[in-house]
């Protein structure tokens, strides 16, 4: 499939900037539209460096003004906008059904009223639930799962995009990403804040008794990935995307610390998350079937990733002395 202007909704976040970066890298004839509503997650200085070369609308995916303004003349819209940390979902779920739910669905029909070719719907593999106890990986075919606010909402958005898909012949495809890593990452998510936390000398706080496993894939890799089902995936198909890693809190810790030359005691144990799921595993041969290739192990994009927060201090020490930052630590983890 060719594509001229391209929407790209929660661009200013992490994921979403990350995929901004590699499609303005892979298709430089692009003409990339960002929808952000600029909530404590996104962030204009994740695209300071391509502003020149994107437009950019502040506004929100539930408010049909602002997605018919953004949609408009586009062939594609990927949509990463959502509500996307668990802990945040425990605490105010409201926010995650209107936004991931309401706005999806809001989004939609923007799509089919402005006549778009396509709609990407970026998901999670948390719709498929917790595999703890099994060896079993996830395979797009599984029954949804979902056990948290969050995936229970991404899980409902997904039905709505093949809904649409049926009820109004809109082409769409569906990605379910693995835990992603990487740069520009908000420092709530385990590793940016393990590495953040570690370079300032606080506790790293690892749930219960840190086994919970991920299956953790690098920006470059889950961009790339979504890229491909844009162009080559099959309408009204869902893709799984994972980087084959099996890695548990504790060996993230570990890792982190020993990569900073700090001690295993800044490792913390802290009460569980209500409802933890100890493991998700997907299986990307669908993906790889298309020709997706992934390019880093844990090991190497970890390192980088740890590099690129040694490198830009600046950016998450801003991001942490943000008061929605400050409020969530306070809080989700002291007393835990």
């Amino acid at each position: 499939m060719n594509f001229k202007r391209v929407v790209v909704t929660g661009g200013a976040g992490f994921i979403g900037a990350n995929y901004v970066h590699y499609a303005l890298s892979a298709h430089p004839d692009w003409q990339i539209v960002v929808l952000d509503k600029l909530t404590y997650a996104g962030n204009l200085e994740n695209l300071e460096s391509v502003m020149n070369r994107i437009e950019f609308i502040q506004g929100d995916i539930a408010n049909p003004v602002d997605a018919r303004k953004a949609l408009r003349g586009a062939d594609a819209v990927l949509n990463f906008a959502a509500e996307s940390h668990v802990d945040r979902s425990l605490l105010d779920p409201g926010a995650f059904v209107r936004t991931n739910v309401e706005g999806t669905l809001v989004l939609l029909e923007a799509a089919r009223q402005e006549g778009v070719k396509r709609f990407l719907q970026v998901s999670t593999d948390e719709v498929y639930g917790d595999l703890h106890g099994t060896d079993h990986h996830s395979l797009e075919t599984d029954p949804f799962r979902p056990r948290s606010p969050y995936s229970a909402s991404k899980a409902g958005a997904e039905h709505l995009v093949f809904a649409h898909g049926i009820s109004h012949g809109l082409d769409v495809v569906v990605t379910r990403g693995s835990n992603t890593y990487g740069p520009y990452q908000y420092p709530e998510k385990i590793i940016p804040l393990f590495i953040t936390n570690a370079l300032e000398d606080k506790p790293l706080p690892l749930y219960g008794d840190g086994s919970a496993v991920r299956d953790y894939m690098h920006a470059y890799d889950h961009a790339s990935g979504i890229d491909l089902v844009l162009h080559r995936g099959g309408s009204g198909e869902a893709y799984n995307l994972g980087a084959r890693e099996q890695i548990s809190g504790v060996q993230v810790a570990d890792a982190i610390l020993a990569a900073l030359g700090k001690p295993p005691s800044l490792k913390q144990f802290v009460t569980d998350r209500p409802g933890h799921d100890y493991r998700y595993s997907v299986d990307p041969a669908k993906a790889e079937a298309l020709g997706w290739v992934r390019r880093y192990a844990f090991s190497e994009g970890l390192s980088e990733t740890i590099r690129w927060y040694l490198q830009n201090r600046a950016w998450w020490q801003r991001v942490r002395a943000k008061k929605e930052h400050q409020s969530l630590m306070q809080t989700w983890y002291e007393g835990r």
